[in-house]
């Protein structure tokens, strides 16, 4: 690779071609300024999610111009099947699909660079280049040694790991928020059985949930996740992670034994490509968003849900957000660029802080049960849960002791 000649300056640089990173480097290009889209790995690239677009992923889509690309690329679903540890499920409506990550990133990529942002890949990020306390740009290693890339602001966009954050002195939290295990099958006969996003508690599930998701060309995506795999506590002023006493592969093992729709898959259906594992990172925790010439979005700054462990729409959401609060503050000082998009992020921690309070049916999954009883008796109850999912009802409604409550008894 020494062939390739990257560039040595930008307006601003953006660190991470994931979702966050690509909407960040679309909507900066297109306002005609020179962004440089750097990320480790050359496109496509393989990348461990659920792969679920829900409906704040669909609205992203549609604000970068790509939507109708991905609805021809994706499988459309037309609910998610919620199924309790009973074995009784509900079906809540809503704008869905599932599209691999290896491809949905790849149209995002490919956008950015068609608004005009210049991809450098394979390099990997070092450090930030520093003028006493201010980034102005960021070292990165590539297969032929390193690279220096100076900028006007850096956006990191660096997903759940941490060195890039611990690199750039932002790091408040070095485990993660919850962690997740995936993999792809084939399998020819539960193609017109399974054609929703099914989602499954049960208290051999404890602490998280299972999962099947069709995806394009008769492929499934099933995996198990565990929200709050790490406790956060305070020793010594600083926050400690304490990890869970847990583990992803026989917590797949026991969806199987559990669910027999994973078994099917798990035993019989083809497997394609390896089982991956990947952490989370939660609820706008445990990282500082920003420092003086750099902004922290996506995954990085914590954009995923903590309930349901989504985060495809809000990692765009917030590189937007990212790309608005630079261009709205080029005429202004450096702080009032950094005051607006921390401000942004901050409007939205009040949904992330309800979702984390729905989390608490993965540490009961007799809660699941509760909500799908009442949902099959109760048309406003199962809209209400599809506004949930449209982002239009609080998780609050459903999921405080007050939401409880009137579950049981209104």
């Amino acid at each position: 690779m020494s062939h390739i000649r990257f560039p040595v300056s930008c307006d601003v640089l953006v660190v991470g071609a994931g979702p966050a990173g690509s909407a960040c480097a679309q909507a900066l290009a297109r306002a005609g300024l020179a962004v440089v889209l750097a990320d480790q790995h050359l496109f496509p690239r393989d990348k461990v999610c659920g792969d679920g677009l829900i409906p704040d992923a669909h609205a992203a889509l549609k604000r970068l111009g790509v939507h109708d690309e991905v609805a021809a690329l994706a499988q459309h679903v037309p609910h998610v099947r919620c199924i309790g540890p009973r074995g009784r499920h509900v079906d809540v409506p809503g704008t869905l699909s599932v599209l691999p990550r290896r491809t949905l990133d790849h149209v995002l990529l490919r956008a950015a660079e068609r608004a005009g942002a210049r991809f450098a890949a394979p390099l990997r990020f070092e450090a930030p280049l520093l003028d006493g306390e201010r980034v102005v740009g960021a070292r990165f290693k590539g297969d032929d040694g390193a690279h220096d890339i100076s900028a006007r602001w850096v956006v990191l966009a660096t997903g759940a790991v941490p060195q890039a954050l611990i690199a750039a002195g932002l790091c408040e939290r070095h485990t993660p928020s919850g962690v997740a295990l995936r993999g792809y099958y084939r399998h020819e006969g539960l193609q017109k059985q399974i054609r929703q996003l099914q989602v499954v508690w049960h208290p051999r599930l404890r602490g998280g949930y299972g999962w099947i998701f069709p995806a394009p060309g008769g492929l499934f995506n099933i995996g198990t996740g565990l929200t709050g795999s790490h406790r956060t506590e305070r020793e010594g002023g600083r926050n400690k992670g304490q990890m869970r006493d847990m583990n992803l592969r026989r917590m797949l093992d026991a969806f199987a034994e559990v669910y027999a729709p994973a078994a099917e898959l798990l035993r019989h259906g083809t497997p394609v490509g390896e089982i991956k594992g990947a952490p989370l990172r939660c609820s706008l925790h445990g990282a500082r968003w920003s420092r003086p010439g750099l902004l922290v979005t996506g995954e990085a700054a914590g954009s995923t849900y903590a309930f349901t462990g989504e985060g495809i729409g809000k990692a765009m959401e917030t590189g937007l957000l990212a790309a608005e609060a630079l261009l709205a503050g080029a005429a202004q000082p450096e702080a009032a660029v950094r005051a607006r998009y921390e401000a942004a992020l901050q409007a939205l921690a009040p949904k992330f802080e309800l979702y984390e309070l729905g989390a608490r049916v993965n540490d009961h999954p007799w809660l699941a049960d509760l909500v799908i009883w009442r949902a099959r008796q109760s048309p406003g109850i199962l809209r209400r849960m599809s506004g949930l999912l449209e982002e239009t009802v609080s998780p609050g409604h459903l999921f405080s002791w007050r939401g409880i409550s009137r579950l049981i008894f209104e």
